[in-house]
């Protein structure tokens, strides 16, 4: 053993011993820090399945529990890496206060630099606080769309119909578009030659609605009786008629593509000349 100390060039006994001792506390330190990562990770996903349970007929709710469990989860982490990281510089004799000092310097000297971070932890803030945007939410922000992934203090993760997947950072965020909060419209417009009877149209537009409403397989997606109008005459040869439903969230693809399917049955039958349009 004596050889083995001697090789890496310390030949007092009782310094071997103090590098065992620092060396098995930083490795307890290690795995405390370890351990406490993994607890506190069941512990949050064992009350966010808790909270789901109870709110299990409110999908606005569990989205914003997820979300929250996640944000818990990343800061919880940090700070458990942090705090790690202090305490094995301290067992290795390195003292923090110097560290903090020279720390204090230099975040004066990048301060303009770190400006856009600081930002975005800001805004990420809000944005939580407010529950603009939660996991699982559709939306549209700095340019960019699709299905959020994940959301943290810095950045937002979201993947777009082609797969892709975009990270924003919080401080790019002026604008947040929503396109699954509590419900959505699925609206169609119906074009008509002038010369049909748009009373007669409407008539076939509303009972239409009215049995896809009905429909098993759309009964629990409909939120409302659809919305029927005359708008008008759009050019001087032609008139709009519009049907709108309300539905839940980002499920306006599939009421309008049934709609679709079952006005032009209908208005074959009626022999109705007609164009639609989404």
């Amino acid at each position: 053993m004596t050889e083995w100390f001697t090789y890496f060039g310390i030949a007092n006994p009782a310094e071997a011993l103090a590098l065992t001792k620092t060396l098995l506390r930083i490795f307890v330190i290690v795995v405390i820090a370890y351990l406490l990562n993994r607890l506190s990770k069941r512990a949050l996903n064992a009350l966010r399945d808790s909270l789901s349970n109870q709110a299990s007929s409110h999908l606005e709710e569990t989205k914003r529990i997820n979300t929250v469990t996640m944000v818990l989860r990343y800061i919880i982490t940090t700070v458990i890496i942090a705090i790690t990281i202090v305490e094995v510089l301290h067992e290795l004799g390195i003292s923090i206060a110097p560290v903090l000092a020279a720390a204090g310097v230099v975040g004066l000297a990048i301060g303009f630099g770190a400006q856009s971070l600081v930002k975005d932890y800001f805004t990420g803030f809000f944005l939580l606080l407010e529950n603009q945007i939660r996991k699982d939410d559709v939306i549209e922000v700095a340019g960019k769309s699709g299905l959020v992934e994940e959301i943290t203090l810095r950045y937002i993760k979201m993947r777009d119909d082609d797969g892709n997947v975009h990270y924003v950072p919080n401080g790019q965020i002026l604008t947040v578009t929503n396109r699954s909060r509590d419900f959505s419209y699925a609206g169609i417009e119906i074009t008509l030659p002038d010369q049909e009877n748009s009373s007669k149209v409407i008539a076939v537009v509303q009972q239409t609605a009215d049995q896809l409403a009905q429909d098993a397989a759309f009964k629990n997606k409909i939120l409302a009786p659809a919305e029927v109008t005359d708008i008008g005459k759009l050019t001087d040869d032609s008139l709009v008629i519009r049907c709108r439903f309300k539905v839940l969230p980002l499920e306006q693809a599939a009421v309008k593509r049934e709609y679709f399917k079952r006005i032009k049955q209908a208005f074959a039958q009626q022999k109705v000349v007609f164009h639609l349009q989404a």
